[in-house]
């Protein structure tokens, strides 16, 4: 009975004898480097997103302009801006007290008269409040609402370098939104009305000011964002190059597909959990303010493109486990990826003549980089304009699911116009019998 040749069995994937030195000390290290990019990029993950999105949403002001351009319809950021002008407006004018001093020789002598000035009061104040909210529904305040929120998100930057100028400022502890542009206009809009005693009145400082959000922690945040600005933008970067990485080196590729799936999936729902406490922690800052009945339509606005990129971070981790698992070794993923495989190159096969053929030759010799390509142009579509959706990512995976399936059928077309092709006679060699 022969015995195996130990050479011949036991190898490695890369053909190197299993039982060798040479063999095991790649395989450590390759398995290693493999771990480490793994564990950096998953923890680097959540805090890239996040990155990525403040530095694209913050520090951009179209981004930041359109992300909460939104919110001058919103009618809670309407209320709470109608309340804190009304309000500014009824504690420098007494109207009461105005119209007591208006009719006071008159009330004098027809005392009954005074019964009108408590109804008379009313129907002013409500004038006020109706032009306030008139206004905050105008394309007028929308073209306002623009203007300001450019300027904030300018003024915003200067905060966290240290600049205490512009329509949103840090006083003290606090950061503050300036609407006293809202208030010139509305006092102006009942001035042309006839309200001509509110013309000369004036508003305190104080008083055209919303409180946006304790800060006490301002300073830590600036140090922050000098050191964290600069490599924001490219975190995400690092953390995908790391996961190719890892794949790169890794010996079975689909099993690591199927954890940086994974991975990622868990990081989605980090994501997912940050957020929400986040937002909890905002709405109880603002809880009491002015802007308070705002603030979780204001926080769900601003986190909007962070919350639909995890969305789509999500499912497509669950994209990517199916893939590991669909070109796995275990028994399900080998079966279908046969049926299909079979199925695609028998159609392929049916389509070998001509052209079709020809180009299948090449496809099948070139075929590994071909879906590699495939990957990376999905990828492209799906980045492409940061602009990252579910409806982007549905059809990014259509589009390399159509091109795999094409390279698959030229692939079958190749090998079956490679088989039908005559062989061509070996040349007789002179000097034998026919």
């Amino acid at each position: 009975m022969a015995v195996p040749d130990p050479t011949l069995s036991g190898r490695t994937e890369s053909g190197v004898p299993a039982g060798t030195a040479e063999a095991k000390r790649p395989s450590k290290g390759r398995s290693a480097a493999v771990i480490v990019c793994l564990v950096l990029a998953a923890l680097l993950t959540t805090p890239a997103a996040i990155a990525y999105w403040g530095q694209r949403t913050l520090n951009d002001t179209t981004r930041y302009v359109n992300t909460v351009g939104p919110l001058v319809d919103s009618p809670e950021v309407q209320d709470a801006i109608a309340t804190k002008v009304t309000d500014t407006i009824q504690e420098q004018v007494d109207i009461e007290a105005l119209l007591n001093a208006v009719f006071a020789g008159v009330i004098t002598d027809r005392p009954r008269l005074q019964r009108l000035v408590g109804p008379l009061s009313g129907a002013i104040n409500s004038l006020i409040d109706r032009q306030v909210r008139e206004f905050l529904a105008s394309d007028a305040f929308a073209d306002l609402w623009t203007a300001a929120n450019t300027r904030a998100q300018q003024t915003l930057q200067r905060i966290l370098k240290g600049d205490q100028t512009g329509a949103v400022s840090l006083q003290d502890e606090q950061i503050v939104l300036d609407v006293s542009q809202v208030i010139d206009q509305v006092k102006q809009r009942l001035v042309d009305r006839g309200l001509t005693i509110l013309q000369n009145v004036p508003v305190p400082d104080v008083d055209k000011q919303i409180v946006l959000v304790e800060a006490p922690q301002v300073k830590q945040l600036r140090t922050i964002y000098a050191f964290a600005n600069p490599v924001a933008q490219w975190l995400i970067v690092v953390v995908a190059g790391l996961y190719l990485l890892a794949l790169v080196l890794s010996r079975r590729r689909p099993r690591t597909t199927v954890i940086i799936g994974v991975l990622l999936a868990v990081n989605a729902l980090l994501i997912a959990a940050a957020l929400t406490v986040g937002r909890q922690l905002f709405i109880d800052a603002l809880s009491g303010t002015t802007f308070g009945p705002a603030s979780a339509v204001f926080y769900d606005t601003l986190l909007s493109y962070l919350e639909r990129g995890r969305q789509v971070f999500f499912r497509l981790a669950l994209a990517i486990i199916v893939i590991g698992w669909f070109t796995g070794p275990n028994k399900s993923g080998t079966a279908v990826r046969a049926a299909i495989r079979d199925g695609l190159e028998g159609i392929g096969a049916a389509l070998s003549n001509g052209p079709v053929g020809t180009a299948g030759r090449w496809v099948a010799v070139n075929a590994r980089w071909l879906r590699v390509a495939v990957g990376l142009l999905g990828a492209v579509v799906l980045l492409w304009g940061n602009n990252i959706s579910t409806g982007r990512l549905f059809w990014s995976l259509a589009l390399v699911a159509l091109l795999l399936v094409v390279v698959q059928l030229l692939v079958g077309a190749g090998r079956a116009s490679s088989a039908s092709r005559p062989v061509p006679p070996a040349e007789a060699v002179p000097g034998t019998a026919n």
